[in-house]
């Protein structure tokens, strides 16, 4: 089994969840680096939020687009990766890390509401283009990783922190928050 966990950056386990062994860490570029609006594309300017519907279907046609490649070429790479386990039943799941679920619809102060909306949006994206490689997803809060991570993995690896901290060591730096949430996820995804 392959588990691969989204926060920024990818973070790609294989094996069981009892024995995860850390693969690659790689970037997913979910927006185009040369259209700057891209990495924020609900926002008009600093601190506002954009109005023009047209501006933002164009925006989001360009991060489906960005993130359809790069997760093609995340799996194909993975795939290609592991090819040798394919005759075993080796599979890939996903575990999407993300700063909230809140259906922006909810949010009242307009500025929040964009940032709200772009979670929804690259988080969506990034499940459909999972989706189109038979690849189930489950979503994650951060703020809630812990807890999940320790319940559910506590049964396979007591010192789960400590693990996360090996993947590092082996991955080499730099290893921040973002890596340890995406192995978090990969690791769930191996359950």
């Amino acid at each position: 089994m392959t588990g691969i966990g989204f926060r920024v950056i990818a973070v790609v386990l294989s094996g069981r969840a009892s024995d995860p062994s850390p693969v690659a860490r790689r970037i997913v570029e979910l927006s185009d680096p040369n259209v700057h609006e891209t990495k924020q594309p609900y926002h008009a300017g600093t601190g506002e939020a954009e109005e023009d519907a047209r501006e933002i279907a164009r925006r989001t046609k360009i991060i489906e687009r960005c993130a359809t490649a790069s997760v093609d070429a995340l799996v194909e790479w993975s795939r290609t990766l592991h090819s040798q386990d394919r005759g075993r039943g080796d599979r890939l799941r996903a575990g999407l890390v993300v700063g909230s679920v809140i259906d922006p619809a909810d949010v009242a102060n307009p500025h929040i509401r964009a940032h709200a909306n772009e979670g929804r949006l690259f988080r969506t994206v990034l499940e459909d283009a999972l989706r189109t490689h038979g690849i189930a997803s489950d979503v994650l809060v951060e703020k809630q990783l812990a807890a999940t991570a320790r319940q559910r993995l506590s049964a396979v690896a007591p010192s789960f922190k400590r693990t996360i901290e090996t993947f590092g060591k082996t991955l080499g730096g730099p290893w921040r928050a973002e890596e340890k949430a995406a192995a978090v996820a990969a690791w769930l995804a191996l359950r």
